[in-house]
């Protein structure tokens, strides 16, 4: 599953002393050079999508919600390849991308899953499930902003979480429509609260950062990623929430296993 958080490259902070041996000079030197316009015009759409998002969850618009956070992560997955490719990476721009994520990933689908039924259904219950959700969201994105991962997540990703409910609420609407009784909002505040607590978790996910898609693969890896495109053109959101929440679940079952691996060596 895909993760762009910080998907711009962080430049080195610098410290408090070397930005006020830099100056007045620095600061007008800063003015003039402004910021890169496509990698944070690109972030700029993905924020977009995520007020998107909540404008049309409030409309009751939800598989519109649900398809403006999966934009969302698109356009955050791309921001950070153009910003690299283009080499226009700044302190700017990787920034204003986490407070697009947060927008993203945080906030929206916490409201979206609020307007779907939590908060008729569960009333106060739901304001505190759609809050928790949204405060791990932020603290996650924290934890990532000043511990920057490469091969693999301290967490579940942001967009990874966002896409779970976003999925769930989209299925709902799909399969079986209707406004939510109380099991149902118990149910999607219990998926809500435990992808939020895994985004804060000390789990270890797999970042697809560390693939490799520029080498070769045998002939039969495309015959899958045929046969992957054919099963979710299916039934989008039923298969897309199965692989995310696959995903979500891979952490808590890899530090599992590694736990009775290492009891079976104790023993």
């Amino acid at each position: 599953m895909s993760d762009s958080e910080g998907n711009q490259e962080r430049p080195p902070l610098h410290s408090v002393d070397q930005e006020a041996e830099s100056g007045p000079a620095a600061a007008a030197a800063g003015r003039k050079r402004g910021v890169y316009l496509l990698p944070n015009l690109i972030t700029t759409g993905a924020l977009f999508a995520g007020f998107y998002a909540i404008v049309a969850g409030m409309n009751g618009h939800l598989t519109a919600a649900a398809l403006a956070i999966f934009a969302a992560m698109a356009l955050d997955t791309a921001d950070g390849r153009v910003a690299r490719r283009t080499r226009t990476e700044s302190q700017f721009g990787a920034e204003y991308d986490s407070l697009s994520d947060m927008v993203a990933f945080g906030v929206a689908p916490a409201l979206v899953a609020f307007s779907w039924g939590l908060g008729a259904a569960l009333g106060r219950i739901g304001w505190v499930v759609t809050f928790v959700y949204m405060a791990c969201a932020a603290l996650r994105l924290a934890r990532f902003n000043v511990k920057s991962d490469v091969s693999s997540f301290t967490g579940l990703a942001s967009p990874s979480a966002a896409a779970i409910i976003a999925c769930a609420v989209w299925a709902w609407s799909d399969n079986i429509g209707g406004d939510p009784g109380r099991a149902a909002a118990a149910g999607m505040g219990a998926i809500t609260v435990l992808v939020g607590l895994l985004m804060v978790s000390n789990f270890s996910y797999y970042s697809p950062k560390a693939l490799n898609v520029k080498g070769r693969v045998p002939f039969v890896t495309m015959v899958l990623v045929a046969l992957v495109f054919a099963i979710t053109l299916a039934d989008p959101p039923l298969v897309l929430l199965f692989l995310f929440s696959l995903y979500a679940l891979s952490g808590p079952a890899q530090w599992a296993w590694g736990r009775l691996n290492r009891s079976g060596a104790k023993s």
